[in-house]
């Protein structure tokens, strides 16, 4: 098992200056003891999951491969799929146009920030989708537009996580609970107190939940509790957890579920056990790593408790010279296939927009929303019990902009390393397919041309990484069915070191 460590951080922003000052080396949270079922194999092709329509031709056109299910339908179902919100990157800091937005000038560049990022090459890789300047408050109108963007997914709700009581990034999360009061009154907010950065002691803390639980946005249990989701839960003891409840109970006539996240859950069950709804732990971003899912659930359950399983596409911190090797998609559809084989209650997506650890399924300019997309497809999986089925031709290629090894030529001095224990490195495009039947699928890879015989369902087919340009189509009975060009170039001499995989989706 690997242990993953994320560090404390403490964020504050000045909406004056637009500095954002992260505490420690954007200080990384703690990941915790393997989770995850078994990983499926890196053979070229293989059928993986899904189901395909019975005639073996695409439907209408749309972004997805199948028909998401309405809104209601899909929250009607006990199983609940939130996604981590961090505060420190809403989609815009300033309201700029983005080539001379924040994140492009300070964040992206290099020489950002007075160039105290230069060592790693900048502090971010990829950012939040632009959107043309705003009238008005944007920052309300990025928030409502971002509970939308989820909503539409399917996900229920923002566990977000709470960083301090004052200042911008609680700023942020109360402007995140009206948004979501505003535009849609069934998707809910789960507080997470982040104890790796939160010094309040349990009466100070007790009050600000109790602020946030004013709303009818904060998610409550049939039972009227109200969820909360302490981040390194462990950070305290449980008896400072039961006197925090106990003062939500007494002082302000709120109930409250516990349902810790832990970043060593087998270490700290048994003394929560008796004060939590359920438990949660951190996991990790690698297949080599998703071991533990269905012990974790199976623990969690012989206790009476529900499982959150977090779910994950992959981790890179330039700043902390680490990253994990997700080998593609295959880390997200191992820690989305685990959670659902082994009977996970809820699932939370590791995270929305954490830019900082790479980990983000929001849409960007890298993802072109192909990660929310996939999970979508698992989401319905999980909250119907079947596998839906499959009715447009819809492919996605992931591949790194450069191979593994290569050395930047932007004067970078911290370069990023595999963290100890994670999937062995190695450089490959990803062709993920979803076809209602077989097929033929052409393929460029770095400009030479590549044909396999897709199957219907859910295949990843592999091909070793190479420079130039990616594309993919579909093709059946003479007809082109889907067709993906990559934006993103791969090249032998980066300027700077980019260890995430990008992504491109036939449906967009």
């Amino acid at each position: 098992m690997i242990s993953q460590v994320r560090l404390g951080r403490g964020v504050a922003l000045s909406v004056g200056v637009l500095l954002l000052a992260m505490s420690g080396a954007t200080a990384a949270r703690a990941m915790t003891p393997a989770t995850a079922g078994a990983v499926t194999g890196t053979t070229a092709a293989r059928a993986v999951t899904g189901a395909a329509t019975a005639t073996g031709t695409s439907a209408a056109t749309g972004p997805l491969p199948f028909d998401l299910p309405a809104k209601a339908r899909l929250r009607a179902s006990a199983k609940k799929v939130f996604a981590h919100y961090f505060t420190p990157y809403p989609v815009s800091l300033d309201n700029k146009e983005s080539s001379v937005d924040y994140y492009t000038k300070n964040y992206l560049n290099p020489a950002g920030e007075s160039g105290k990022h230069a060592a790693y090459g900048g502090l971010l890789r990829d950012r939040p989708r632009p959107r043309a300047v705003r009238s008005g408050d944007y920052q309300l109108q990025d928030m409502e537009s971002e509970v939308k963007t989820a909503a539409a997914a399917g996900i229920d709700g923002f566990t977000v996580d709470m960083l301090s009581l004052s200042s911008a990034n609680w700023t942020r999360l109360k402007l995140l609970v009206k948004a979501a009061e505003t535009v849609d009154t069934g998707f809910t907010i789960v507080p997470m107190p982040d104890m790796t950065s939160l010094s309040a002691d349990a009466a100070t803390l007790a009050a600000s939940l109790a602020e946030l639980a004013a709303s009818k946005s904060i998610y409550r249990l049939a039972d009227g509790r109200v969820v909360v989701s302490p981040f390194k839960a462990e950070a305290k003891t449980a008896a400072w957890w039961a006197d925090l409840i106990d003062i939500m109970n007494t002082k302000y006539g709120i109930k409250v579920a516990l349902v810790p996240t832990f970043l060593n859950f087998s270490a700290n069950a048994a003394a929560f056990a008796p004060i939590s709804y359920g438990f949660s732990n951190w996991g990790n971003r690698s297949p080599a790593g998703q071991s533990g899912i269905a012990s974790n659930i199976k623990k969690a359950h012989d206790l009476g408790k529900i499982w959150m399983q977090p779910v994950s596409v992959q981790d890179e911190r330039p700043n902390q010279s680490i990253y994990d090797e997700a080998l593609n998609t295959q880390n997200l559809r191992t820690t989305w296939e685990g959670s659902i084989s082994n009977g996970a209650d809820w699932v939370q997506l590791t995270t929305w927009n954490d830019f900082s650890e790479g980990t983000q399924f929001t849409p960007s300019p890298h993802n072109d929303s192909s990660y929310l997309d996939i999970s979508s497809y698992y989401l319905t999986w999980l909250k119907t019990g079947a596998a839906p089925a499959i009715v447009r031709d819809t492919v996605y290629l992931t591949h790194r902009t450069q191979l593994a090894a290569a050395k930047p030529t932007g004067g970078q001095t911290k370069l990023m390393a595999p963290r100890s224990g994670t999937s062995t490195p190695r450089d490959s495009v990803e062709i993920l397919s979803f076809l209602t039947g077989a097929a033929t699928v052409n393929a460029t890879i770095g400009g030479t041309a590549k044909t396999y015989q897709g199957k219907a369902g859910v295949q990843a087919q592999l091909y070793p990484l190479a420079n130039g340009t990616n594309k993919v189509s579909v093709v059946r009975s003479g007809a082109t069915t889907a067709t993906v060009t990559s934006p993103w170039t791969v090249v032998a001499a980066p300027v700077v070191q980019d260890l995430q995989y990008h992504a491109v989706s036939s449906g967009r």
